[in-house]
This record gives C-alpha cells, structure tokens and sequence, in this order.
C-alpha cells in the first residue's frame, strides 16, 4: 500500500535531502594519507590551513598541557576522521559543538562530530590535552627529548604526535600560532617570528607565528634556559639564534658555526634565489642524539655537531632545506632525494666558494670511494625505501646525481634550474617526476636516463657517465660534509 505524504512530510524530507551535513553521514576518512612508506602518518578527508597552539609547559615535570585549535576544510563529506596525536585528551569540540573522541592504535585521534561536515564545509577543531611528552611511546619510541632544563620536540619523518593533534603529513601544510607559558627563567622557542613576550605570576609567554605553510615534522618546539640572540644580515633578513646555557665544551663552536646563519643565507641567496621565509636561524639545546634538522626558519642542531669544532658546512646544508625541503616540500616520502640531494650538493656548492674543494672535485672523490661492489650503489636515492630514507647514499648519491645533471646542462642552464625550482613550486609541495619536468622544460633537455641511471639503478654508473671516474685526493672539506650523515629521525 502506497503512503500518503503530507506536505509537512515532504517538506522535511526536501530539506533533509538539502542539509549538507545529512550527506554526511557514514562518511569517514581515512586513517593515513596513503603514503607507501607511512601508510598511517596523515590522514584523508581534510585539509588544515592554521594550527594555533596554546600550551603551557613545566619544565621541572616535563608536563604539557595544551589547547590547539586547528582551522580545516572537509575534502569529502566526514561523519568521523582523524587526528594523528599520542598524548591525552579531555575534550573536542568541532565547530563549537562537543564531538565524541577515542585513540586507538599508536597515534590516532578518532574525532565524531555532533554535526556531520559536508565536502567543502570549513571546520573549527578544538582539542585540550595534557601529558608527560617523554613518557609516551609509539611503535617503541617517543620523539621529544627531555633535557636537563625542559625538553624538545625535532625529528623526521615524526614529531608532532608529541605535543600537537595533526594531519602530519608533508602533503598538508599549514601555518602555525604557537603560544609557550613557561616558568620566569625559561625560554621557550618555536619556529618563524617571536611576535610578542609577558611575563605575569612566575610565568613568562612566548608568541610565535610561522605565516609561511610549514609541514608538520618541521614544526618545532624547545622549551629550555637559552641565550637567544638576534641580528640582520646584510641581506636584511632577521637573523635569530639561540644556546642552551649549558653546552659545555661544545658552547665555542656551536656559536662559531650558527652566528654565520645571516652570512650563509645571503649567499644561500645567490644560488637558490630570494629567501623564502620571512627569519632564519637555529638553535641549540643540551640534547644527546647526534644529527641535525631543517625545522622551518628555526633549525635544530644538536650539539654533538660540534664535537670537532665549528661547523659551517652544517649549517649549509640545514639552511638549503629551507628552499630545497621547507619552501618546496615533498609530495610524499619517497621523494626524499629533493631535500636530501640538494641540500647536500649545497655543502659543495659551499666548499668550492671556501676554496676547500670544488663541487667536481666532491663528486669525483665520491664516485671513487665506493667500489663497484659497495652496498652503496644498491641504495636508490629516487626511491630509497623507509628503512633507508637517510642513508648515505641519499645524500652523497644523490648529489652525484644533481652534479651529473649539472655536467649534462651546463653551468648556465643548470644554476636556472637551481633558483627556478624553488620559486615554481614555492610554499607548495612536489614529487621527483615533476622536478624533471621541471628540468626538462628549462634546459630543453631530455633528463630521464640520466636521472634513472643516478636516481634509479642499483649499480654503480660506468665509467665516464657525467663524471669521472676517480679523484687523485680527499677535498679538505670532506670530513664535516660527511659530519651531517646523522639520522633525522630521534628514534
């Protein structure tokens, strides 16, 4: 028997069909943004545009709590999607309507809101957490280092999951608010601009604001008792620098190195193009892991960096990133050659303008240190695997590939390509086969068999392949170039 609809019906039932967030329904994102070598890190259903972040931190406890607030559009219509994030959490509100919210597995923040978001549809999310960073572990390890004085959050491919909800991903960038309140005494630190400092009742806050997009394991905080120095370089970027007040031995040459951060950017300058961001500079906290990190316009060193004394070439090579890895980010984490190659060719660029060694000179004694049969010609910098995403021969080999190219092209076409890059996929992230689209439209050169035979092929190139074959001496420079061969990742 057929019903008869009245017209109070059929209106509910059209305006049900209409409410976007009724369309909604049953949709849920995904739980990683499909990466071969994360495949759950980030998320899908959702882009986020601004992070702000209110925190207060304890040093003595290494007790975080936080309220972030996180402005999104839905990609998809989403009756449920995910946060990546490892601490706890006390409440959610989407839109300014509590949502339900539940962890599970290592890192991910179910949130349920009251209302479904429809594709397109902007959204407000609000979460308040608290925790102790270094107590809380995920696939066995946790990414914040606690120092002697506070504690620091650096590392690649993760790190956010410590102190701020995320879609961390690279793919999703964003710009960041971060306000630290920490007790009188303590300095706290995080990327871009300080923007403003009070102090009320014992406690000091720290504003700072990255207005550039900024993925999320290149956001940083470090929470500590710092010397924090600023300057311009001649350049007339805004130079800021910052040491723990206990480095010891190290303190000297930490200092020797980072305080020509404004000198090595303006010349960074002159082979990159224009500064992409509006400060730069680094900082260095009493940390025991060893290796270095492009976090964005704020870089972390640690101090065992300096075990040998200053280290310019570091510093280069930290810097590049924020053209060449910050600016231009990856697409996905197999394009990890594009940070890595060129942020390593950057130290040759570097040592032949110290006269410490050309860049040719470089790439020949490298090409000559790996026989035939060294495991290092198995390692593809195109394509490396998680396992070996820092590998040596990402960063060695696949600067051997950007000199080959250069070879290929020459100097003139080859340093267009050099500050062209950047400023094409400026803020934006890109992938390998874009680069040598990129390339090839600029040369007017076909580049694919070069870059296969450098990027691709698990064996050493012949002989005479855009380079040669062997180099009658070690460049002085070499020994701190192979000082930043440190892994990235904190675990």
């Amino acid at each position: 028997m057929r019903k008869r609809l009245t017209v109070s019906a059929i209106l509910a039932a059209a305006l049900l069909l209409a409410d976007p967030a009724t369309a909604a329904t049953g949709a849920i994102g995904a739980s990683g943004a499909g990466d071969s070598y994360y495949p759950q890190y980030g998320n899908g259903g959702y882009d986020v545009s601004h992070y702000d972040l209110r925190l207060t931190y304890q040093p003595a406890t290494d007790e975080l709590q936080g309220t972030a607030t996180l402005l999104a559009t839905a990609t998809q219509a989403l009756s449920r999607f995910n946060l990546d994030f490892a601490l706890d959490v006390q409440e959610v509100l989407v839109n300014g309507r509590k949502a339900r919210f539940a962890s599970t597995g290592e890192h991910e923040l179910e949130i349920t809101p009251a209302v479904p978001l429809a594709k397109g549809q902007s959204a407000t999310v609000v979460v308040r957490y608290s925790g102790v960073p270094s107590t809380v572990t995920a696939y066995g390890f946790t990414a914040w280092q606690r120092t002697p004085d506070g504690g620091v959050a650096a590392g690649e491919p993760e790190s956010a999951w410590w102190w701020f909800p995320s879609n961390d991903h690279p793919s999703d960038k964003a710009t960041f608010d971060v306000s630290v309140q920490v007790p009188d005494g303590t300095q706290a630190i995080s990327n871009g601009a300080l923007v403003s400092q009070s102090s009320r009742l014992g406690w000091t806050r720290y504003n700072w604001r990255q207005t550039k997009p900024q993925a999320t394991y290149l956001a940083t905080l470090a929470v500590g008792r710092f010397e924090l120095n600023t300057s311009v370089s001649e350049g007339g970027i805004p130079v800021i620098t910052a040491y723990s007040r206990d480095l010891g031995d190290n303190a000297g040459a930490a200092r020797a190195s980072l305080e020509r951060t404004g000198e090595i950017t303006d010349w960074l300058s002159t082979q990159f193009g224009p500064y992409p961001f509006a400060t730069v500079g680094g900082y260095v906290p009493n940390t025991r892991p060893g290796y270095a990190l492009e976090t964005q316009s704020q870089v972390y060193y640690s101090p065992r960096i300096f075990n040998s004394g200053s280290n310019t070439s570091v510093v280069v090579h930290e810097i590049a990133h924020q053209w060449y890895g910050d600016s231009v980010s990856l697409n996905r984490w197999s394009d990890i050659w594009l940070n890595e190659g060129f942020a390593r060719y950057a130290q040759w660029l570097w040592s032949e303008h110290e006269n410490e060694g050309t860049a040719q000179e470089l790439a020949d004694w490298v090409r000559a240190s790996h026989p035939a049969d060294d495991p290092f010609w198995t390692v593809l910098p195109g394509d490396p695997g998680p396992d070996n995403q820092f590998h040596p021969a990402v960063y060695d080999r696949g600067a051997l590939a950007v000199q080959a190219l250069r070879n290929e092209v020459g100097d003139q076409a080859f340093f267009a390509v050099l500050r062209g890059w950047p400023a094409e996929r400026k803020y934006g992230n890109a992938t390998i086969a874009d680069f040598r689209r990129y390339a090839e439209r600029t040369t007017g050169r076909p580049l694919g068999d070069l870059l296969r035979t450098w990027l691709y092929t698990p064996a050493k190139p012949a002989d005479g392949t855009a380079l040669r074959a062997t180099a009658a001496q070690e460049p002085r420079s070499w020994q701190k170039i192979r000082a930043t061969d440190t892994l990235h990742d904190a675990r």
